[in-house]
C-alpha cells in the first residue's frame, strides 16, 4: 500500500471484500510466499508516482521469475494513467481505478457473496488495533492550481452520516480507541448531502458512541470553514483540541495564483478565531513552495509568517508540475529544483525550533497518553495533539507494564525537537 491514510482505507476496503470471500490478505504484498500481489498506488505527486512505478516494477521482475502468480495494480496512479501504463508493463494482469473495487473482486473471487452487512462493514483494519482512519467524503470541488487529486478523484462526495457512524460504531466494537476522520475537504462535508455543513454534527454524534476516547479531524480547507466544529470540541472530551488545516501559503500573490479562494488576513483571523475558541487547540499545517510565480519575496515573507504564527505541528513540500492541473496548463514551472528543495530545508529548520520551544513548554506537566508500541525497555505513546505516524511521540519510561491501545497519565521530564521524554506516575 502506498500513498495516504485515504488510499491505506481503500486498501482495507478491498481487503476485506477479499477475505469475506475466503481469500488471505498480508498488509505486505511484497512476501515471497504471496501467489498474488495487489499493489495500490499513489499518483498524487511526482515522487508518489515514482516509488508506485518502482514499486509495480519490483513486482513485474517477481512475475517473471515466477515468484507471483499474479499481478494487479489499482489507486491513484492507474486510475490517472491506466492506458499508458498498460501499454508500458505487459507483466501486470489488471489494471483498476481508485474504486473499482468491484472489478479487482470479479477478478479474484469464484462467487458473488455480499461482502458487507449493515452491522458488519466490509474492511480489513491492518492498523494498531486501537487506532483507525474513517473516510467521511471523496473527491474535492475546490480546484487549487497545483492539485491533481480533483482530476483523480472527481468532485467532491459526501458519504452519509449514518453510513459514517455505523461504521464507526463497528470500529470500536473491533476494539478502536482513536478514530483520526479523514477527507481531503473536511470543510465542504455534507454540502452536497443536504446543502449545509455537516461536520459539527456528524462529529457531535460520533462523541458520543460509548467507549471512544479520541477523535482526531485531518485536512480541513480554511474558506468557507465550518466554524460550529470548534463548539463541539469544546463540548466534548473526546473530541481532540486538534485539527489539520492546509493553509499552503500566506502572501496575497501566492494565495491567488494557487487559487486559495482566500487572502492572507481572513487566514490570520481564522487561526486567532480558532485559537480564540479553543484554547490550547494544536493545529497542524502544510506549506507548499516553489510553486510556479514565488519571488524571494515571497519566500521570505512565508518564512516570517512561520515565526510569527509558530504553528504547532507544520510540513512542508515542493510544487510539483503536475499535468493537467491548471498551474500546469497555465503557468511556467519557473522556480528551480534545487531552489524548491532548499526553501522546503529553511522552513523545516525555522520549524523545528519553533517545536524544540513549544515542547518545551509541556516539562514537568502531566498529560495523557496513547501507548502504540513497546521499544526495548520504554513505550512509545503520542498526545492527543499528535497523530499517528506524521506528529511527534512520546518515549514513556515505566515501571509497570503497560497495556497497548490504553491511555496513561504521563509526567513529562524533557523534551527535544519532535519528541517528549515521560514517566508513568
Amino acid at each position: 500500500m502506498l500513498g495516504c491514510s485515504k488510499n491505506l482505507v481503500d486498501a482495507e476496503r478491498l481487503m476485506g471484500e477479499l477475505e469475506v470471500r475466503g481469500w488471505v490478505c498480508h498488509v505486505d504484498s511484497a512476501k515471497p510466499s504471496s501467489p498474488i500481489a495487489v499493489v495500490n498506488t499513489c499518483g498524487f505527486i511526482g515522487d508518489a508516482k515514482e516509488e508506485s512505478i518502482n514499486i509495480i516494477l519490483q513486482m513485474a521482475e517477481r512475475k517473471k521469475r515466477k515468484d507471483l502468480k499474479k499481478l494487479y495494480v489499482m489507486g491513484c496512479l492507474s486510475q490517472r494513467y491506466r492506458e499508458e501504463l498498460e501499454a508500458e508493463i505487459d507483466e501486470v494482469d489488471g489494471w483498476f481505478g481508485k474504486f473499482d473495487y468491484e472489478g479487482i473482486v470479479r477478478e479474484l473471487a469464484a462467487d458473488s457473496v455480499p461482502c458487507a452487512t449493515q452491522h458488519q462493514p466490509c474492511r480489513k483494519l491492518t492498523t494498531p488495533k486501537h487506532y483507525a482512519y474513517l473516510k467521511i467524503s471523496e473527491g474535492c470541488n475546490r480546484m487549487c492550481s497545483y492539485c491533481a487529486i480533483p482530476i483523480i478523484t472527481g468532485r467532491h462526495i459526501s458519504r452519509t452520516k449514518k453510513d459514517i457512524l455505523d461504521e464507526a460504531r463497528w470500529m470500536v466494537s473491533q476494539g478502536v480507541k482513536e478514530i483520526n476522520v479523514i477527507a481531503q475537504d473536511l470543510s465542504s462535508y455534507g454540502l452536497d448531502l443536504e446543502h449545509r455543513h455537516m461536520l459539527p454534527e456528524l462529529i457531535d454524534e460520533m462523541a458520543q458512541i460509548e467507549g471512544l476516547k479520541w477523535i482526531r479531524l485531518h485536512y480541513a480547507y480554511p474558506t468557507d470553514f465550518p466554524d460550529e466544529i470548534l463548539d463541539i470540541m469544546c463540548k466534548h472530551n473526546n473530541v481532540c483540541n486538534y485539527l489539520d488545516l492546509a493553509l499552503q501559503h500566506c502572501t496575497d500573490h501566492m494565495l491567488t495564483l494557487m487559487r486559495r479562494h482566500i487572502t492572507r488576513a481572513q487566514q490570520d483571523e481564522l487561526v486567532s478565531r480558532i485559537r480564540e475558541r479553543v484554547p490550547g487547540i494544536c493545529i497542524r499545517t502544510t506549506l507548499l513552495v516553489g510553486h510556479p510565480g514565488e519571488t524571494e519575496e515571497d519566500f521570505e515573507e512565508l518564512k516570517q509568517w512561520v515565526r510569527t504564527m509558530r504553528f504547532d505541528r507544520m510540513g512542508a513540500f515542493a510544487y510539483s508540475d503536475e499535468e493537467g492541473t491548471y498551474a500546469n496548463l497555465h503557468y511556467q514551472d519557473d522556480v528551480p529544483e534545487e531552489v524548491k528543495q532548499q526553501r522546503v530545508s529553511e522552513l523545516m529548520a525555522i520549524q523545528q525550533e519553533i517545536s524544540r520551544e513549544l515542547l518545551a513548554r509541556k516539562t514537568d506537566s502531566t498529560i495523557d497518553v496513547i501507548i502504540d508500541r513497546k521499544e526495548g525497555g520504554y513505550f512509545v505513546g503520542r498526545t492527543e495533539q499528535d497523530s499517528p505516524e506524521v506528529d511527534c511521540e512520546v518515549i514513556v519510561e515505566s515501571a509497570q507494564s503497560l497495556t497497548i491501545g490504553e491511555i496513561y497519565p504521563v509526567h513529562i521530564t524533557h523534551t527535544e525537537e519532535f519528541d517528549l521524554y515521560g514517566k508513568t506516575l
